[in-house]
């Protein structure tokens, strides 16, 4: 009878399995949020891997797995690249291979207790590294971080505001390396319970010491989300809608007004008469209103896609032009080669040009304002440099439109809870079709979400909070950190490897002689 094991011996098979078991966090991620699922969704994987025969064989393990997570969690991008969504999961699921090889390093066979216990740290630096590097906006950005798992879990979101979304992600991947140790290996128990002690006790001590913000006022904020218009005089409807909606809140005193990404599809250079349409809204609502607009500038060449402040007397001068664009939907990176993507699904047609700066608007009443856009509330560093820059509330303004059926639009939504637990600060999260979402200081949720079926406006009262967090004044330590334990490692893989050709034995034969009776040199 074949065991599980044989089954495993063909590299198409074990392939497959690890691609799965790869896949298997999806289910912590919005919308199942099964956050509790996270702690052990890697368990699976590991202990694939550290069952690798070879070094090469557990870099395989880890590349498909890579394949498997990269590919659902990124699955409802599926409508607008259609199958090249599997040739960027593939290229960056390699991005798990090193990580699959210290895996079997560090837990493979037998592992003595030491090594065990450096697997606690070890481990959860390589997960880190391969956050870090494909956060990079040009691979992708940081979507899906393990660690944004957690962003209902009041003491994971004190964490989030000591080391941000890195430390819980860290976190979580070493209570899944105890869990895969304490399944599998009986030699290292010790150190994996251990492990997990020594994680509730620095999650007990954050909820106790870290310091909390100091909530000193608040702030009443109306989100105007249209829903869904579709059609090619969709701007126009659509502008309409937001008109309609935003003067219902005439007489609701609300301190500022905020329109989703792409709610005006209109350059305001060139239409002045929208302009002053929306002028006559602040006026009669008595608030600012920051709107959105994806369009061709007047004032310069190219498409951008910009956050603009219009008051009671038109264009206050504030504007914020979106800096990290997302690939392949708004650009398309190396056109050259890669613009064949728009044959096969719905990638940008025109590239977008992005900005060069993050801006605070005053929008009146002494309130500051940090806007981000879209894709770009998955960065904590640009809401921890908008909270630096004294911003008072982080507001996004987003459209997942072209995924109202898929996880995409929970999934955004939650991330503003993070930033808030991060910086301290309240966000707004503002869309064209749903999820809008209010976060307050600490990353509670403040009032109802707004889904993807409404139509409607919604006022929060936001409350304000003032204070700098451990993760706004020292950063990403914990990827500092990380580093630093990966260094020590190579250096001491590098020592062990000197040390074994240093004491490899001589070869028992003596060395060939030349004509002239000298030792004959290799390659001479």
């Amino acid at each position: 009878m074949k065991t599980f094991g044989d089954w495993l011996a063909s590299p198409w098979r074990r392939s497959l399995f690890a691609a799965l078991a790869g896949a298997l966090p999806v289910f912590a991620f919005p919308a199942p949020s099964l956050w509790w699922f996270a702690y052990v969704a890697l368990v699976p994987w590991i202990l694939l891997t550290r069952s690798a025969p070879t070094g090469r064989r557990a870099a395989h393990d880890g590349w498909f797995g890579g394949l498997g997570f990269m590919l659902t969690v990124h699955s409802w991008l599926v409508p607008s690249l259609s199958v090249f969504i599997v040739v960027i999961a593939a290229l960056l699921g390699a991005l798990w291979a090193p990580w699959g090889w210290l895996v079997r390093r560090f837990l493979g066979g037998v592992p003595s207790p030491r090594r065990g216990a450096a697997a606690l740290l070890v481990l959860p630096s390589g997960w880190l590294m391969v956050e870090l590097v494909r956060s990079w906006q040009g691979l992708g950005g940081p979507w899906g971080l393990l660690g944004s798992t957690q962003w209902q879990v009041e003491p994971a979101l004190r964490l989030a505001s000591v080391g941000g979304v890195w430390l819980l992600s860290f976190l979580v991947v070493a209570v899944n390396v105890a869990a895969a140790v304490l399944v599998s290996v009986r030699e290292v128990r010790v150190p994996a319970v251990a492990g997990l002690v020594a994680t509730a006790a620095a999650t007990s001590a954050a909820w106790v010491w870290s310091p909390r913000p100091d909530v000193d006022g608040s702030v009443r904020i109306a989100v105007v989300q249209p829903g869904v218009i579709a059609g090619d005089d969709s701007g126009v409807r659509r502008f309409d809608r937001e008109e309609r909606l935003t003067r219902q809140l005439a007489d609701r005193h609300v301190d500022l007004i905020a329109w989703g990404e792409s709610s005006v599809g209109f350059d305001l250079g060139k239409r002045p008469d929208l302009a002053r349409r929306i002028a006559a809204l602040s006026k009669e609502t008595g608030a600012d209103i920051l709107v959105n607009v994806d369009a061709e500038r007047s004032d310069k060449p190219g498409i951008y896609k910009s956050s603009i402040l219009v008051g009671p007397k038109g264009l206050t001068g504030d504007r914020y032009d979106k800096m990290r664009l997302v690939p392949f939907g708004e650009y398309i990176p190396f056109r050259s080669l890669l613009g064949w993507a728009t044959s096969v699904g719905k990638a940008a047609g025109v590239d977008r040009r992005h900005g060069t700066e993050q801006v605070v608007m005053s929008v009146g009443h002494g309130l500051r304002v940090g806007p981000l856009i879209c894709f770009e509330t998955a960065f904590p560093d640009m809401s921890r440099h908008l909270a630096q820059d004294g911003a008072d509330v982080l507001l996004a303004q987003s459209s997942t439109s072209s995924f109202q059926h898929s996880w995409a639009p929970e999934q955004h939504a939650t991330l503003a809870a993070l930033r808030a637990a991060e910086t301290g600060r309240p966000m707004v999260h503002a869309t064209l079709t749903g999820v809008s979402a209010v976060y307050g200081p600490s990353g509670e949720r403040v009032g109802p979400w707004l889904g993807t079926g409404a139509s409607t406006t919604r006022v929060y009262d936001v409350p304000l909070a003032h204070g700098i967090t451990p993760y706004v004044r020292y950063g990403d330590w914990p990827v500092q950190g990380s580093l630093l334990i990966l260094a020590l490692v190579c250096a001491g893989e590098g020592m062990r490897a000197f040390r074994l050709r240093r004491t490899a034995p001589r070869p028992l034969v003596p060395p060939a002689r030349t004509v002239h009776e000298s030792p004959a040199r290799p390659g001479r």
